[in-house]
Formats: structure tokens, sequence, C-alpha cells
């Protein structure tokens, strides 16, 4: 055993200074334009940041990394956010990662360092490699690290001892060639990120609309009546869409927000382009804050439906001819009382009836919702009591209607239409076998968690990462991370050094690769990619930048590299890699909606891809209906004395990344060690904010704790705590996930908080 194997996995302590200010009032605004700027020039300077911002999300532009909100038809010369600009600028960063660097710095002393200060290191320039028993990586050529990935494959007892990962920022193409050569070679193992976010959406929609995903355009927010936001945070997560919440307001659609957290981009709004147009003042955006305790959104939708029901606010027709189970559904929420309503959400009937009103009075609702809702062990049946609520009314299939999950990964969305799904329908794999002529397996494959276990249990040999950062992405840190170093090889695709990097299988590799903001150049010239937003958009991605090393390499190439050093077929996968046009092709006689897919996606703003419920108010059902799906409301009660956690982001912080140690928006600023807890329950024990407790997470009879975090005192329901991830992942149970999807709960932790030191909890 190696040194490196002690290499810490977790966060380390924070000792920053902590300062407190009050949250901010308005979103956006000046403040943001700053950051935005500031962040911008730090990075890549002033001449390279008017470049790239002046670039991103244009027609002839790249997509940004950050979210997957769509683009408006008449795009302004600034249509990106404050976070999406950061993580452009955290890509195109003048800052290097050479070997040189690795040479002056091991595994475990990289691992001290906090995920801030790996992220500002740069960019990673060569391939490398961590031989067993070495604590530095060293450079290795492309070739090799090929062969080392086509001998361990070789050498495995079977395909299914390898594992493929996906992050969401893989393109189309090189998302449906990882997927046809994981394919090929006989394995259904492609976990992704979806299965830690959205997962819980795609199979709860998928049963009762036929679609896993939303059925509303960018447009429909200019024709809705009322816009229901659930378990989001869009002010730090997807800021675009304040933007298109403000049209909306400004068309006369009534905001409703549903969240534990009063989120300042849901008060008020900004738009920084209004300075130019002499526009000083900001705009109100939540009409009513519904401050519900965390878990109690499957009960406030009984409550609206109640409300509906006794105002009457029903489609007839719609429920009559094209849905089916809307009896057994009324039923339950007849007989759900009001009493316990108010318990499950911490609202008043009050509260929710003046909610319930508004929503009688729309012929046009949407309802858009986040992880506040997919990561609790209901998440599937939380989402289908608000398809319920909104087929109730017929919100669907039409103008200013509908079901909208907004994805946080660019191209999250894409890599799942084009097949990277552990669990295929026979109709996809089908036609992909008719179109590349092979034959797919069927059994299904691992999704996140169960890549973990089986990692843990020693069945993985390859555990190879198309991008995104697994360790600190996924639930209980340190299963995670034992898992990881039980494998053989270890393969991480990367454009930053981050945490994956240091916690590895025997042998590790990292393998540089092209950002979105720079020029793919390949044998047949200049390469664009494809990618999908939230709303079904696909459309066309093209770098300007010059790479940042001339070592790095296109996702593309990277698997076209992989498959013709570890597969026998006959397929010339490198001739694949020299245009794109060729790949476009071939998924064009393999995905449904994707024919003709050069020439459709060359269209000014791309193509939308079918979508029944939307287009047609059709539904891909075995019965050919929507389906309404009675459930039991939760048990949401804790034992006396814990609390109920979620992890959050912060403000600078996209996924996993952190640009910066301030959550601005909250008024938190220089540590990230924190908890946000409710100031009468820190009364009651004696607290100040700033005082430092432990945290202990429980679940089924094991309990997991990590010290040395300080409390602040927010808005937050009592018995409610929040805290930031990753570096409260540590504390979320791997085996605690959603029922059907398998998401982690990273909203539902139960915890204890303990003075320091206090307390004997090893695990039972």
């Amino acid at each position: 055993m190696s040194g490196r194997d002690n290499a810490r996995a977790t966060t380390p302590p924070d000792r920053n200074a902590l300062k407190i200010k009050k949250p901010k009032s308005v979103a956006a605004g000046i403040p943001a334009a700053k950051s935005t700027m500031l962040h911008g020039i730090s990075r890549m300077g002033i001449t390279k940041t008017i470049k790239t911002l002046t670039t991103v999300n244009q027609p002839d532009g790249f997509d940004c990394p950050g979210c997957a909100w769509p683009d408006p038809e008449h795009s302004t010369m600034f249509e990106f956010c404050e976070n999406g600009a950061k993580a452009v600028a955290d890509e195109a960063t003048n800052k290097r990662v050479t070997p040189s660097f690795f040479a002056n710095h091991s595994v475990q002393n990289l691992a001290e360092k906090s995920d801030y200060w790996l992220n500002k290191q740069g960019r990673l320039t060569h391939p490398m490699v961590l031989n067993p028993g070495s604590n530095n990586y060293q450079e290795i050529s492309w070739n090799d690290a090929f062969d080392l990935i086509a001998s361990n494959i070789k050498q495995s007892a079977s395909p299914d001892h390898s594992i493929f990962y996906t992050s969401g920022r893989t393109s189309n193409e090189a998302a449906f060639l990882y997927q046809l050569f994981a394919r090929t070679l006989g394995t259904n193992n492609m976990p992704d990120c979806s299965n830690m976010c959205h997962e819980s959406s795609g199979r709860g929609l998928g049963e009762t609309i036929g679609i896993g995903k939303g059925t509303v355009s960018l447009d429909d927010f200019n024709h809705a009546d009322v816009i229901v936001v659930i378990g989001q945070n869009p002010g730090t997560n997807h800021p675009r869409m304040l933007t298109a919440l403000r049209d909306a307001k400004r068309q006369g659609a009534k905001i409703i927000h549903v969240n534990p957290l009063p989120e300042t981009g849901l008060v008020r709004f900004k738009h920084p382009q209004d300075y130019m147009k002499m526009s000083l003042g900001s705009e109100p955006l939540a009409d009513i804050h519904l401050q519900i305790k965390i878990g109690g959104d499957a009960a406030l939708m009984h409550g609206l439906m109640k409300v509906q029901l006794e105002l009457d606010a029903l489609d007839h027709e719609f429920i009559k001819n094209s849905t089916q189970g809307f009896d057994s559904v009324k039923e339950a929420v007849i007989s759900t009382q009001w009493s316990q309503i108010e318990i499950d959400t911490g609202l008043t009937r009050f509260q929710i009836e003046t909610a319930g009103r508004m929503m009688a009075k729309s012929n046009s609702t949407i309802a858009c919702w986040a992880m506040g809702l997919t990561q609790h062990k209901n998440g599937v049946s939380v989402i289908q009591e608000v398809s319920n609520l909104i087929l109730m009314g017929g919100h669907i299939g039409k103008k200013g209607a509908g079901l909208c999950p907004v994805r946080g990964h660019s191209n999250v969305q894409g890599d799942r239409t084009v097949g990277i799904w552990e669990r295929p329908s026979e109709a996809f794999l089908s036609r992909l076998d008719a179109a590349c002529g092979i034959e797919s397996p069927r059994e299904h494959g691992v999704d996140v968690v169960e890549a973990i276990q089986q990692m843990r249990d020693g069945g993985a040999d390859l555990f190879f990462c198309m991008g995104g950062n697994f360790i600190s992405a996924t639930p209980d840190t340190e299963a995670t991370a034992e898992g990881l170093r039980n494998v053989k090889l270890t393969v991480q695709v990367s454009t930053k050094l981050n945490r994956s990097h240091l916690v590895t299988g025997e042998t590790a590799l990292i393998l540089p690769c092209l950002g979105r903001t720079e020029m793919d150049i390949q044998e047949s010239g200049k390469q664009f990619v494809t990618v999908e937003n939230s709303m079904g958009i696909v459309h066309t991605s093209e770098g300007s930048l010059r790479p940042a090393s001339t070592h790095l390499r296109s996702e593309v190439w990277i698997v076209s590299s992989l498959a013709t050093a570890a597969l026998s077929d006959t397929r010339d996968w490198m001739e694949l890699s020299h245009n794109y046009d060729q790949i476009r092709d071939l998924m064009s006689s393999a995905l449904a909606g994707f024919e003709d897919y050069n020439v459709r996606v060359a269209t000014p703003n791309g193509f939308a891809l079918p979508n029944p419920p939307r287009d047609s108010r059709t539904f891909d059902t075995p019965d050919g209906k929507a389906h309404f799906i009675e459930h039991a409301l939760p048990d949401v009660s804790v034992p006396d004395g814990n609390y109920v956690m979620m992890t959050i982001r912060s403000h600078d912080q996209y996924n996993t990344t952190i640009y910066d140690l301030h959550d601005r928006y909250r008024g938190v600023h220089g540590n990230r060690r924190i908890v946000l807890m409710n100031a009468t329950d820190m009364i009651e024990r004696g607290w100040k904010s700033r005082h430092i407790v432990d945290i202990v997470s429980h679940y089924e009879g094991e309990n997991r704790r990590s010290d040395g975090w300080q409390l602040v005192a927010y808005d937050i329901p009592r018995g409610n705590i929040a805290t930031y991830f990753p570096e409260a992942n540590v504390l979320v149970p791997l085996n605690s996930t959603a029922e059907k999807s398998n998401t982690p709960t990273s909203k539902w932790i139960v915890c204890s908080l303990l003075e320091p030191g206090q307390g004997n909890f090893e695990e039972e």
C-alpha cells in the first residue's frame, strides 16, 4: 500500500475567517456585473474576457459550459449570467498545471488543499499517469495511455467489470460514440450525473406523461398566468432563468416560490443590461413565498389540489378524454386532512389556499423544479404529485403551460437522449443495433450508487470518468473513496485539477481534453459539436480560443482512440473523429428524432426534438393517456433532538467547482464549513452564530460524523438546517436513495448537532 492510499478524500478543514453580512435583497445588478468582470480579468486578462463573453451563447459561438437554460431566439450581445461567465473564465484561464507541477506536489500534498485552491491552479496540459506505489503523477504519451486502458479491458474477466461514467458537459457527438463503444464492448455500465439529480424526474414523468423530459419551451414563459418554482434557487444555479421570470412578470404572470430558504433571486432582480437603457430600478419576482419545511412538498401538492377540487378548477374534458387514474387521486386528496398538511409543510392553511386560489384562476400554469424535489426518498412520487396538480387543470400541451424540470449541467439532457443510460429501452437498443451493426447487451448496467457499491465490493477493474469530479459529486465520500481505491485503473478525462485526481485506483490516468471554449481542429478542419438544452432544443457549439496546450485532445478523439485500442471490431473509429459530420450521419440513423441531423442542426437556433405531450397533447404510455398516480404522504417526522439537513450550493459555485469563498446573496463570506440554522433553534441550545459544532448523520443504525462546522443564524424553518456540498457529502448515506430512481437523498439527511468531541457515534 502506498502513502497515497491515505490521501484525504473529504475536503480539508476550513480555517478561513467567517464573515457574516445581511443577506442581499436584490439579485444580479451592478454587484453581479462587477464580480463577473473581476473574475474574468483575473483569470483571462481583459482582451480574452471580452472575446469569450461576447461569443458565449451566440448563434455562431460556443454553448456556455454552465447550466442548460435555453437561449432566446433574439439574443443580445451579452447572453450570459454571472456564474456562466465564471465557468467560462475558469475554463479559459491563463494558468496551467504542467508535469512539473505534479513533480512538485505529491497526491497527499494536493489532497490537503481546498477545492477552491485546486480549481485555481489552472488547465491541465499533458496526459499523466500515477503508477502503483508512486505518490506523484508523471507524464505519459497518449499512445501509452490508451495501451494501458486497452490492456486492462482485455485482461478483465467481463465487460461488466468496466464502468463508464459521464458528466453533463460531454457533447452529443462524444456521448454517442462513448455509449456506442461501451455497448460494442458489451456493457450497459454507464452511470451519469443524471443519476444524482433529475433521475427522479425522468422516472416520474415517464410513468405519467410518457416522456422523461419537460414539456415547455422558453416562449411558454411569456404566455403563462402562473409559474410555480419549487425546490430551486435560480439566482445561483440557473441565473438566466431570472430574465425569463422577469419577462413573464411584465406579461402579467404570477410567480409562486416554494423553498425552505428565501432566495434573493426570487425576491428582486436587476438585469445588468438594464443600466445601458438608463433603467435603474429592480423588479420583484415572487408574488408568494411558501417557506416550506424540508420534505413537505408532497403534502403541499395535496393541499393545492384540495383547493383546485373545492373551486372546481379542473379541465374536465381533458381529464375524461386524455387521462386515467383521476378518481383515485381525487379520493386520496380529499381524505388528506388539513391538519396533517399544515404539520408536514410548516405552512398555514391560509397560505396554501392563497396560492391555490391564484392557481385556480390560471388558464396556463408552468411548474418548475430542481434538486429540492428530486433528492428525497419520495423524489419520484413527489414529482408525480406535481404532475397530478398540472394535469388536473389541463396545464399541458398548450401555450404557456407544462412541466419544467430545470437541468443543471449544460448537456446532461443531451447525453441521456443519445444513449448515456444504464437502463436503455428495447426500442433504443434495437434501432442502435440496426444502424451500427452491433449487438448491444440487454442486461441493465449500474447507476452511480450501484457503481460505488460494485467498486467497493471489488467488482470493477476499470473506472473511466468522462468529465466531472466523481469523488466530490457523489454521496458518502468515504464509501466512494473506498470503492475507487479498490479499482485497478481509474481514468479521468478532465480540463481542470480536482479531488477525483487524488483518490484513485491502483493505477490512475489523467487525460486532458479541450474545453467548450476552444477550437477543435481535426483532419477535415475545424469542428463543431451539438448540445441539447433543458427544453429539448438541439443546437451547435463551436469554440474560438486557442487550446490551452498542444497536448489536449477532443473528447471525440479520446473516445475514438480508446475504441481503436480496446476493440477488435471492424469499425474505423478514428475515421469518425476526422469529421464530426460522419458521427451525426450515424446518429441520424441510430436515434429517433435525429433524422437529417446535419441539415437540421445547421438551421438558426437549432431544432426541437419530438415531444408528444407538448407538440400534440398525446402521451407515449401503454394506453396512450396521461396518468394520475396516487401516493400516500411520506412520513416526514424525525426523532426528538434531531434535525433534517439539506445540502446546497453557494453563489460562487457551479456543481462541485468552487469559484470563490463567498455566498454573496446569503451574506456568508470567507468560509464554507457552515451550518445555516434557525435562530430560535440556536437559542434553545444556547448557541450563537460562529459556534462550532460537529454533525452526525443517522441512517438505519449507521452514523457518519463530520467535525468543525460553524453555525450561522438564518431564515430557515425550525428543525431544518442547510450545509454546502461537497463538504457535507460525507454525511449523505450511500444507501439512502429515492425509491425507483436510486437518487441519493442529499436534501433529506437526519442529523444530530453536538458540541465538539461530544458523543460516541461510531457506526453501529
